[in-house]
């Protein structure tokens, strides 16, 4: 039986993501920081993490790009899931039944369209989307509804009053497992790294041009603060490739030689989308 950690309720969006990307075989473990997650696998509480890393319609999570900095665990797969709210409810409970409508603020945000149809619903915020199902059922809110996920609606035994009722169908999240033990796949593959640069005339165009000249194809780049000092960077990259190819090592080398720090997060293999 697999352990894998994720950050939230039952029913969360990363605990639909876990069960996706493990079918069989699984116990997802609820934590309530993103931070327990990498504790957890660290000290081998759980063999895996499933974090949030980036969302297509809202950006980086960003204290999940710093966590990968600061712990010693490797990025060893990822899995993209197509986000779809839903207006969930006790059984029996109609639409023109709800007077309160609760969920995660980004939740609500990216619902707002539909929210503004409707009249005299009062608009509540709360910590998470799955805790919002949870919180009806274990309130018995018969003039409540929530917005979160369809494992959230199966989990707490509520009904679905309105399906994709999200602003943007194009709403995806990328998800990143993570685990103690590196794995480099030969083929199919990409790599995650963090590096900061030398305090030197075009530093930063030197760091890219190593993938250029071998010609290897960037996915992402993204700068964080370096936290010692202000305006100082350090960058996040994504790119085509496996630690186990000859030509990726030899871009590594070559920016060892221009960077002040360099962390290989993890090869792994290009995610599915889960539509």
């Amino acid at each position: 039986m697999i352990k894998v950690a994720f950050q939230g309720e039952r029913g969360a969006y990363s605990e639909d993501a876990a069960y996706h990307f493990w079918p069989k075989n699984i116990e997802a473990v609820a934590h309530n920081r993103f931070k327990d997650i990498f504790d957890s696998v660290l000290h081998d509480r759980c063999d895996f993490g499933m974090i949030p890393i980036e969302n297509s319609l809202t950006g980086s999570i960003h204290q999940n790009i710093d966590l990968l900095l600061d712990f010693h665990l490797s990025i060893v797969g990822e899995i993209i899931l197509s986000i779809k709210h839903h207006l969930l409810a006790l059984p029996n409970v109609k639409l023109i039944d709800v007077k309160s409508i609760c969920s995660h603020p980004q939740a609500l945000e990216q619902c707002s369209n539909f929210l503004e149809t409707l009249k005299g619903v009062e608009i509540t915020p709360m910590y998470d989307t799955a805790g919002s199902a949870r919180f009806i059922m274990e309130n018995n809110k018969i003039n409540s509804a929530a917005i979160a996920s369809s494992r959230a609606g199966q989990d707490y035994g509520l009904h679905v009053l309105k399906k994709d009722i999200e602003n943007n169908h194009q709403n995806f999240t990328r998800f990143l497992i993570i685990a103690k033990t590196p794995q480099n796949p030969k083929k199919d593959a990409k790599t995650s790294i963090v590096f900061s640069t030398k305090d030197i005339p075009g530093a930063l165009f030197k760091a890219l041009s190593v993938f250029f000249l071998r010609e290897i194809n960037l996915l992402k780049i993204e700068s964080r603060p370096l936290r010692k000092g202000p305006w100082k960077y350090w960058f996040y990259l994504d790119f085509d490739g496996s630690m186990e190819e000859v030509t990726c090592q030899n871009a590594i080398n070559h920016l060892k030689e221009i960077t002040s720090f360099l962390k290989i997060l993890g090869s792994y293999s290009k995610g599915k989308i889960i539509e």
